[in-house]
């Protein structure tokens, strides 16, 4: 498909737009219409802002704003820019939609945090939910249900974040092994059968990293939370694990921490004395995810183990006295119909975990399942639609409510992620990091830390290196590139 950009450089938007409705459409940047070519035309001037689509040169579908909408739009240029950057997406959103005749349901947004355009609103008009469900309707053209589902979640995430102090800060710890990888996964992860003879040298690149962050980097600050993922950190054995949170106890006041979370994950990395080890020394939330609850599509996803296998898992968690556990379930898994996915559901509630995030399917660029797409059965949009709906409404049956939520590219459906909890056990930093609304320090290999300017409405980023050698050897630059940050 071409594209012709007139009075305005937003073509990354709209490309991100269209691919919702044409996910493997081609695009190029023209100068005019040619008869045999199928194009969208953008044009923004003083006078009117217009989208067309021409099929074969002849004009089909037009949606524009006339010149008395645009005497409203604000005169201070990046307000204004702001504002012409989202009608062009509303008026190709029109289009899109008048060629295909299929809605999305997140309107115009491809942002991965829908969330913050509704904390914006309330700092700009208090929290007048029916002038804010107005806006989200008319200028970002998002459905009920989702809008619905918005205000559900900030109304609870306000109840998090409204005890965050302004001295606290929050610690991830990655963990980049797994036992196999998921055909799903683009995580940085490193299968631990192959990478075993390296699992140490890794755990005291990491330690060091450890100390440097507690000794330079948190004077005169209180750690909130501390929050040890993966790959799957209990892929590492008994020893190593005790190791790792020995250097965690050393270095951070666990004692006095809000919510220390580790992701177990995969229950075949699951024993006994690895949950008493975690238990031991103050992780307080774990994870534990199945991803389905059927047998034939762990196989598929390339699991190494069973539905019996989950089940075993989560009773010894409960056994050693975790009362705080997590499941995460995907939507959308190859070969899963909402029959598949209600057996899930109906699995999950009665094993009553204290929480439960819902992912929908994406197929993500590093992944397996990306190169090898054509060999699997995706579900449609419509059945994704009634498996969310469906999920919604048996979380909320035994109690859980959903209280973060995030979305990311090439969505199935062009849905979203939502973490579901029954009040009380929230994950304090799953909405920290989606909200972005505090300072997250992460060591690790491919570790990203977000460095939070409140005052300046500014993020900083450092980034570690993703590759486990090059993260061993070059510690000291990944140390010094925080050093840097922190002490230029």
């Amino acid at each position: 498909m071409k594209l012709i950009l007139k009075g305005h450089d937003f073509e990354y938007e709209i490309k991100m737009l269209l691919n919702l409705y044409f996910p493997n459409e081609k695009y190029e940047i023209v100068d005019e219409i040619i008869d045999k070519d199928n194009t969208i035309e953008s044009i923004i001037t003083n006078n009117y802002y217009k989208v067309s689509y021409y099929e074969e040169g002849v004009c089909k579908f037009t949606s524009s704003l006339n010149k008395s909408d645009i005497e409203k739009l604000p005169t201070e240029p990046i307000e204004r820019r702001r504002e012409s950057k989202k009608i062009i997406k509303k008026l190709v959103n029109n289009v899109a939609y008048k060629i295909t005749n299929k809605k999305q349901p997140w309107g115009i947004l491809t942002g991965i945090r829908p969330t913050k355009i509704v904390f914006d609103l309330i700092d700009k008009y208090g929290w007048d939910k029916e002038k804010i469900k107005l806006i989200l309707r008319e200028k970002y053209q998002i459905c009920e249900e989702k809008i619905n589902l918005m205000m559900e979640i900030v109304e609870n995430e306000i109840n998090i974040l409204k005890t965050n102090t302004n001295n606290e800060i929050n610690i991830y710890i990655g963990i980049p092994f797994c036992p196999t990888k998921c055909l799903y996964c683009s995580f940085t992860s490193y299968p631990i059968d192959k990478w075993k003879d390296h699992v140490n040298d890794y755990l005291n690149a990491l330690s060091t990293e450890m100390e440097y962050v507690s000794k330079k980097l948190l004077v005169n600050k209180k750690v909130k939370t501390i929050y040890v993922g993966g790959g799957t950190p209990t892929s590492l054995n008994a020893e190593q694990l005790e190791f790792l949170m020995t250097m965690i106890n050393k270095n951070f006041d666990v004692n006095n921490i809000e919510e220390f979370t580790v992701e177990a994950g995969r229950p075949d990395t699951i024993n006994i004395d690895k949950l008493k080890v975690l238990k031991r020394y103050g992780v307080s939330r774990i994870s534990i995810n199945p991803q389905t609850m059927n047998d034939k599509t762990l196989q598929i996803i390339g699991r190494r183990h069973s539905v019996e296998d989950v089940y075993y898992a989560y009773n010894m968690a409960r056994e050693v006295g975790f009362n705080n556990i997590n499941m995460d379930i995907i939507l959308g898994l190859p070969g899963e119909s909402y029959i598949d996915v209600k057996h899930t559901l109906d699995e999950i509630k009665n094993l009553k975990p204290e929480s439960l995030t819902v992912h929908t399917m994406a197929v993500k660029r590093a992944s397996k399942l990306k190169r090898t797409v054509e060999m699997y059965h995706l579900v449609e949009s419509k059945e994704i639609d009634h498996m969310i709906k469906m999920v919604y409404h048996e979380a909320k049956s035994i109690g859980l409510k959903p209280y973060y939520m995030y979305r990311q590219k090439n969505m199935v459906g062009n849905y979203e992620n939502v973490g579901y909890s029954i009040q009380g056990k929230e994950c304090i930093y799953n909405v920290i990091i989606i909200e972005e609304a505090q300072t997250i320090l992460a060591l690790g290999a491919g570790a990203v830390s977000k460095i939070v300017f409140p005052k300046e409405n500014r993020i900083e980023r450092i980034e570690n290196v993703k590759d486990v050698h090059n993260y061993i050897n070059r510690i000291d630059e990944m140390i010094d590139r925080k050093r840097k940050f922190f002490h230029p």
